[in-house]
């Protein structure tokens, strides 16, 4: 009897969110509907714990707003007015749209935009992938979220892959940089501590002090966007003390040479004046990390979201290999994700294509795809996603999404703002409805979900509904009738990964979490994917693109430069640097809709240093506007020590709309002017400096009081 036909009992699933740590849960059903869900004690990483994110996750996928049923716009474009329609009407719709669209315009002028909304491999990254190649879409580049630190990462090492979550317990010193990992990777925090009870100290580096920050024996705030500079100036005082272990950079390494010369320039003091670290500090931390061993750096995922973002993650790599820490125990994470590697070509099918030169479409330049690309985006599948609130640039977003002319397509689990803008509303199935296939970007276990309750009304998974697609299109590839199980047999078959050794379909069937075969890492420095085969503190690759070699700290593009503050903040209009880091409670814009999670995070808040506050007479507790020349958005003030002067803190991506709203600002300001906004209302669309990557943490603006402010529209 399948998990599905048991109305009773306790089920093993896991966590599918996008997090780092997939979690094994256990999921307690009483009449066919999850009524809590615990943490899986035998799950050997993440052991019974969860966050509360998961733990009230029952109340999102028995949510009374889940969509039931596929819809058809019947209002407005953005008003939300749909009625209802059978699936068959939606895919024969959605189909000839298709037909008649790549007959008339070409198939590149449909568009998929998805992310890891559910982190499955067989539901993010395999049918659809499939269909859209088929098709002759154009490509989506996902660059969103790590695409930055990650090529900076692998411009250093070359394999995308670090130190193990259990090398960190041994840690005599570990960095957290540019991470709230209280909220974002809790089994590392539980570790770190793990690590200080044995002795280690804990330092945080980061422009807000979150609940991170609050626990770390020493938090380093720093300007945004100066990490890069942080990380040269430590080094230039560990080769001036020397602190660095000379027979590993010797048999280890390309061009430490020229680092000892180049970062002779970036002296504490003048790395004080970029970053606003006090160069005692500087010096004081450069000492701790060169005399700690083992010492472990866990990089964040906010420092990369900067213009500087890939070489501020490639200068913070080079530390470990400096001190020899790859050789003591220590070393640096960034992310896991290469050691499950799954083969990508049996899952994707890449083949089905026929013009493997497509054009591809940034997903962070959503805005100008909808506005200004030529040949014109005429039909959006979105899916995965909520760009309507996730991408940068919104409010151009939203002004693209209300074209007529585009024919949207939203397959989704609730009426998100992005699904407001559809044509066709598609209501998807609910992770633990599914069946999938999951691996982590941290720890070394592959875990396989299977259906544990049936799914909500007539609800489908992205695997169902590209094959029906696919189907009602008239693709008759074998590609688009094959199983799950015959998609995760394949994924798995995949020789030139080593690290998947052993990991078989069956073994998941029965031990729900099956270990990688770690044994090839101990070979990890002989076996790098750097050009020279070595970690690459000089980079041909990065000089041939344009970027400098050698790790070099870069001003950003929008705010000003650090050594001369004083002088771009008198001419800027907007002279204070916006953060939005994820809060606590939701992730990215999952669970904003939920009322428990809401309840928890209260409200959005925008938190400034008294200084700023005090020079724009803002009080704690009062209705401002933080606003630029792309948009504005109203919220609350916090006043709070928490980050030094110049830069302003809201956490947390709100949805605009009454499901996702706080509650406590009213809809528009006596003049009529819109209070809300969003988040990402007022972050650039421009690219990071490596791998596409988003820049979202880039962005100036000014504050005023609410009814102070001016509305600023974009010419």
């Amino acid at each position: 009897m399948s998990m599905t036909e048991q109305p009773n009992g306790v089920f093993p699933a896991v966590c599918p969110l996008d997090c780092p740590d997939t979690c094994g849960l256990l999921l307690h059903k009483e009449n066919g509907k999850i009524v809590k869900v615990t943490g899986n004690p035998d799950h050997p990483v993440t052991r019974g714990a969860i966050c509360n994110k998961v733990r009230n996750m029952a109340e999102r996928v028995h949510h009374p707003d889940r969509l039931l049923y596929p819809m058809k716009r019947s209002g407005p474009k953005g008003s939300g007015q749909f009625v209802r329609m059978s699936w068959a009407e939606a895919i024969s719709e959605i189909a000839e749209k298709f037909g008649s669209l790549s007959a008339e315009h070409g198939p590149e002028s449909i568009l998929p935009y998805s992310f890891y909304g559910n982190m499955g491999v067989l539901n993010a990254e395999s049918m659809d992938r499939r269909f859209f190649g088929r098709l002759g879409a154009s490509k989506l580049d996902y660059t969103i979220c790590q695409s930055a630190g990650s090529a900076g990462w692998k411009y250093t090492m070359g394999f995308g892959g670090g130190a193990s979550p259990e090398d960190t317990l041994n840690a005599k010193l570990f960095i957290v940089w540019g991470g709230n990992i209280v909220s974002t990777a809790m089994h590392q925090a539980v570790w770190m501590e793990q690590a200080r009870k044995n002795g280690a100290k804990v330092v945080v580096i980061d422009v807000h002090k979150n609940l991170t920050g609050r626990r770390a024996d020493r938090f380093v705030p720093l300007h945004p966007g100066t990490d890069s500079a942080l990380a040269l100036g430590m080094m230039h005082v560990l080769f001036e003390r020397g602190l660095v272990d000379e027979a590993f950079l010797r048999r280890y390494t390309l061009g430490h040479e020229e680092l000892r010369e180049h970062v002779k320039a970036y002296t504490p003091e003048r790395v004080s004046r970029i970053t606003g670290v006090p160069a005692a500090d500087i010096a004081r931390l450069a000492e701790m990390y060169g005399e700690a061993s083992p010492s472990h750096i866990h990089i964040g995922n906010g420092l990369q979201h900067h213009d500087n973002g890939g070489m501020a993650v490639r200068t913070i790599a080079c530390l470990p290999a400096l001190t020899g820490q790859w050789m003591r125990g220590g070393g640096a994470f960034k992310s896991n994700s290469a050691y499950a590697s799954l083969n990508d070509e049996a899952l994707q099918r890449p083949d089905l294509r026929a013009e493997p030169r497509a054009r591809t479409i940034n997903m962070n330049k959503l805005a100008d795809a909808l506005l200004t690309l030529e040949p014109k985006i005429r039909a959006l599948f979105v899916y995965g996603s909520n760009p309507a609130v996730v991408a940068p640039d919104a409010q151009r977003v939203r002004e693209g999404l209300m074209c007529e002319d585009l024919f949207t397509v939203v397959h989704e689990l609730f009426l998100t703002d992005t699904a407001k803008y559809a044509d066709i509303v598609l209501p998807a199935s609910s992770s633990f409805e599914n069946t999938d296939l999951y691996t982590s970007y941290w720890h070394h276990y592959v875990q396989l979900q299977e259906p544990v309750i049936e799914a909500a009304g007539e609800s489908k998974s992205n695997f169902e509904l590209f094959k029906l697609l696919a189907r009602a299109m008239g693709f008759e590839e074998e590609a688009f009738r094959e199983e799950e199980s015959a998609v995760v047999r394949a994924a798995l078959d995949y020789p030139d990964n080593p690290y998947l050794n052993g990991v078989t379909l069956e073994r998941l069937r029965e031990e729900r979490f099956v270990p990688l075969d770690m044994s090839p890492k101990k070979g990890y420095l002989d076996r790098l994917k750097t050009p020279s085969g070595k970690i690459e503190l000089y980079s041909e690759q990065l000089k041939a693109i344009g970027l400098p070699p050698l790790p070099t700290y870069m001003p950003l593009k929008e705010g000003y430069d650090g050594e001369n503050r004083g002088e771009r903040e008198a001419i800027s209009a907007y002279p204070l640097m916006f953060i939005s880091p994820p809060n606590h409670n939701f992730l990215n814009s999952s669970f904003a809709n939920v009322a428990k999670h809401r309840s928890m995070e209260k409200e959005p808040l925008l938190q400034i240093h008294p200084e700023d506050a005090a020079a724009r007479r803002i009080e704690d507790g009062q209705l401002v506007e933080a606003y630029n020349d792309r948009g504005v958005y109203a919220l609350k003030a916090s006043v709070t020590e928490a980050m030094l002067p110049g830069t302003v803190i809201s956490q947390g991506l709100w949805w605009s709309g009454p499901n996702g709203d706080s509650g406590s600002l009213p809809p528009e300001t006596p003049g009529g002017r819109q209070r809300r906004g969003l988040a990402n209302a007022l972050t650039s669309s421009r690219l990071a400096d490596m791998g596409g990557g988003a820049t979202f943490f880039s962005t100036t603006v000014e504050v005023r009081l609410a009814e102070a402010a001016p509305q600023v529209r974009k010419q």
